[in-house]
C-alpha cells in the first residue's frame, strides 16, 4: 500500500528528470533514492520535507531540494511534505516554535502577541505584517523553529519508519494466512 499510495499522486521520475528546468542539473537528478520508493528514501523524505517546511518564505522548496539531493532521500516526498505549512498552519506553527524557544532560552522574552490575521484581498500587506510579528519574537523564535523542526524531521522520520514496517508486517501475515487456508 505505501508504493502503490505514492506512485498514484507523484509524478514519474523520468518525467521529473526530462523536464526542461531540471534536465540541466541531470547529474545531480541520478541517485536512484530521489526517486525509488521504499521505506528509507520515503521516511527521510518526509524528515526532509518537515523540516524545510518551516524555512521561511520561498526557501522551503529550494532547501528541501538540496537537502533531498545531499542526503539522497526522495525528492518528490520532501517537496510535497513542505506543503503542510501554508497561510493557515504558519502561525500556529511559529507560536508553538516561539513557546518552545522561550522553554530552551529561558529567562524573560518578549510577549507572545497573537499573529496577525491573512487578509486574502491584501496578501502582500498580510505577508509583511507577518515578517514583522516573526522578527518582533527575536531569538526565542529562531531557536525554537530549528527545534521544532528537527523535532518534527525525527518525528516524521521515525513514524514512516514503524508504519511502513508494520504495514509490511501484517502484509506478509496476511499472505502467510492466505497460503495456509489454501493449503500451499
Amino acid at each position: 500500500m505505501p508504493r502503490k499510495f505514492f506512485k498514484k499522486y507523484l509524478p514519474n521520475h523520468e518525467s521529473v528528470r526530462n523536464h526542461r528546468h531540471i534536465a540541466r542539473f541531470g547529474g545531480f537528478l541520478r541517485h536512484p533514492n530521489l526517486w525509488h520508493l521504499n521505506r528509507h528514501s520515503v521516511a527521510g523524505g518526509v524528515a526532509v520535507g518537515l523540516f524545510s517546511g518551516l524555512i521561511p518564505g520561498p526557501l522551503q522548496m529550494l532547501t528541501a531540494a538540496i537537502l533531498s539531493v545531499a542526503l539522497k532521500v526522495n525528492l518528490p516526498v520532501a517537496l510535497a511534505t513542505t506543503l503542510y505549512t501554508n497561510p493557515l498552519t504558519i502561525g500556529p506553527l511559529y507560536v508553538l516554535a516561539y513557546l518552545i524557544g522561550r522553554l530552551i532560552i529561558g529567562g524573560n522574552a518578549a510577549p507572545l502577541s497573537s499573529p496577525p490575521e491573512v487578509q486574502w484581498s491584501h496578501l502582500a500587506a498580510s505577508a509583511e505584517a507577518f515578517a514583522q510579528w516573526a522578527l518582533s519574537m527575536g531569538t526565542p523564535l529562531a531557536v525554537g523553529l530549528v527545534a521544532l523542526a528537527l523535532g518534527l524531521a525525527l518525528v516524521g522520520y521515525a513514524c514512516v519508519q514503524i508504519g511502513w514496517r508494520a504495514y509490511v508486517i501484517r502484509a506478509w501475515r496476511r499472505r502467510r494466512q492466505l497460503r495456509s487456508e489454501h493449503g500451499h
